[in-house]
């Protein structure tokens, strides 16, 4: 794409603040395919430099955070388990009721009962 003057126009997103991170890397790999490309000015490649290396950066940032979530998430999950042994340590369950006595046959042993 030519502009004025003969130069083409680098393209340059929009800022990469609020973007997700698969729209922000997808641009990042079209900005580095069109760096190796290797048919830019020097001025287009500096400009096209520079956006991907905020892109990254962005990118970096994402992963830190979600990274960070995770950890926070499995330390949640891990003292949740230990609150639930503390309770089960604690716990006592209540005595089993006596079973009832066995009751002794109206007729002895050695007796059949009348019918």
């Amino acid at each position: 794409m030519a502009s004025k003057g003969g130069k083409r126009d680098v393209a340059r997103g929009p800022s990469p603040e609020g973007e997700g991170f698969e729209t922000l890397y997808g641009r990042l790999e079209q900005t580095v395919a069109s760096l190796e490309a290797g048919d830019l000015t020097l001025e287009e490649s500096l400009a096209l430099y520079e956006e991907g290396m905020k892109l990254a950066r962005r990118c970096q940032e994402l992963l830190q955070n979600a990274e960070l979530k995770v950890t926070r998430l499995q330390e949640q999950f891990s003292e949740g388990l230990g609150a639930l042994r503390e309770e089960l340590e604690e716990y006592e369950p209540a005595p089993e009721p006596d079973p009832a006595p066995e009751r002794e046959p109206a007729f002895g042993q050695d007796e059949l009962p009348l019918e």
